[in-house]
């Protein structure tokens, strides 16, 4: 079965908002790399915990995206 217009929608933003979790992980993960690098392990590690904050987020949001697909969560036009 097809998902209708707003079910699209939903699948989208969920997905869009889990590459850009994803990709701020990434990015917050290099910055941890260099302070760590420049003596700073403190924050690093508080950087590198919010990632995996963010990865567990972004792995919800995914699975979320896929009930949308298999209409195991549903929206009315």
């Amino acid at each position: 079965m097809l998902l209708n217009k707003p079910e699209q929608q939903l699948r989208r933003d969920l997905q869009g908002i889990a590459s850009d979790l994803r990709w701020s992980a990434v990015d917050i993960k290099a910055i941890a790399e260099r302070l760590h690098q420049a003596g700073n392990p403190v924050d690093a590690q508080a950087l590198l915990r919010m990632c995996e904050v963010f990865e567990k987020t972004e792995a919800r949001l995914v699975s979320y995206a896929n009930e949308v697909k298999a209409h195991k969560i549903n929206l009315s036009t």
